[in-house]
């Protein structure tokens, strides 16, 4: 059972997230148009997002999940989106799933989507290790990495990686490696107690 944050403590955390500055850059970025692009740079500390005035859209991206259905990234919009990186050959994915399911159960019917990646992969390995770690989510299958190359710099290569979008499309976090649920869950937490301009 997940316990609730303070106001005091998410906003404590909100100025760590900034003073922590890390995970993409915007400076320089510029599609055209005008609109700053994601481009990764570094991961963002766990348990933290960057300042909003740090954030850069994420790209659209399209594919198919593993139960066949076709996927386009405009249906995350609005939402908070926890997007995950793994492959049913992952070691550490195996870990972090099922943690990642527990939040996503407290947090999916508060506007948060959750996505999960998988790379490197067959398509039935992968259908039985969401079905045996019971990820309720969707995936996407993706064995050549192209929505990982979609993130400018994003390291396709390291896997599990997990990025978290705000609710207007902009990537908020970029963790690499495992990620603990309850790290995941202040992440998480942080961006739902975001005020939408």
């Amino acid at each position: 059972m997940s316990r609730p944050f303070s106001r005091r403590t998410l906003l404590l955390a909100a100025g760590a997230a900034a003073g922590a500055l890390a995970g993409c850059s915007t400076g320089g970025n510029e599609a055209a148009g005008g609109r700053l692009e994601y481009e990764f740079t570094e991961p963002t500390p766990t348990a933290t997002v960057l300042a909003e005035d740090q954030r850069a859209p994420a790209p659209a991206f399209s594919g198919e999940l593993l139960d066949g259905t076709p996927f386009d990234s405009s249906s995350l919009a609005g939402d908070v989106a926890v997007i995950n990186f793994w492959g049913s050959w992952c070691v550490p994915c195996r870990v972090e799933t099922p943690e990642f399911q527990a939040v996503h159960g407290d947090v999916a019917d508060r506007g948060v989507q959750f996505l999960g990646i998988d790379v490197k992969d067959q398509r039935q390995l992968a259908v039985a290790f969401a079905e045996q770690l019971g990820a309720a989510y969707p995936s996407v299958f993706d064995p050549r990495g192209e929505v990982a190359m979609a993130f400018r710099g994003f390291p396709a290569n390291v896997v599990p990686s997990t990025i978290l979008l705000d609710r207007d499309g902009r990537v908020a976090a970029v963790h690499t490696g495992q990620v603990h649920g309850e790290d995941l869950r202040t992440a998480v937490e942080l961006l739902l107690a975001e005020d939408r301009a």
